[in-house]
């Protein structure tokens, strides 16, 4: 990816909070949420990894298509998790877009930008799946008002769940990691 310095680097800082915290959602009670927020883990910090600016750091040649293994086994992993739940295709995409993310890096000449040739087919079809799915996502966000008297208003709603097991954290982690693909895919 390699982008310009700055904003490279805001990347980094992005995923690897992104990251960061999904580590710490691994130590939720929900078997299913360690689960996911190990595989988010994963995909932060690979993500942080491969936004580091060129000027900083240009990982040898045999990183990219290790990356390509790692995400493609990830891939797999979603994939067969997605058996019992649809929730995982999303994770099967996102290791699909890393992995086709790692072999363009990997096929390009050291030091190429994107040509002016125009954005690959795959490439956009990947920037419209991400922007709309932190449309989605985003939208999930937006608080809706509580029905006055309803379940969840009282004093110390919520408070049963962990700060970990809340799902608008986890929303706005998968929000994080949304932007951060669309960003990554903008700088192919």
């Amino acid at each position: 990816m390699h982008g310009p310095g700055s904003s490279g680097w805001l990347l980094v800082a992005l995923c690897a909070a992104t990251g960061a915290y999904c580590l710490l959602r691994m130590r939720s009670g929900v078997e299913e949420q360690r689960r996911a927020a190990g595989g988010e883990a994963l995909m932060g910090f690979g993500m942080a990894a491969m936004a580091v600016p060129a000027a900083v750091f240009t990982p040898p040649a045999w990183a990219w298509p290790l990356w390509a293994v790692v995400f493609g086994a990830a891939g797999l992993h979603a994939l067969w998790a997605a058996r019992a739940s649809a929730r995982h295709l999303h994770h099967v995409v996102g290791a699909g877009a890393m992995v086709y993310m790692a072999v363009v890096m990997a096929a390009a000449p050291q030091g190429a930008h994107h040509g002016a040739s125009g954005i690959p087919a795959l490439t956009a079809v990947l920037l419209l799946y991400f922007t709309a799915y932190v449309l989605v996502t985003g939208a999930r966000l937006v608080p809706v008002a509580a029905v006055a008297g309803g379940p969840g208003t009282g004093p110390g709603a919520g408070s049963g769940a962990g700060w970990g097991d809340r799902p608008e954290l986890s929303h706005a982690c998968r929000l994080s990691m949304g932007i951060a693909m669309v960003a990554m895919l903008l700088m192919m």
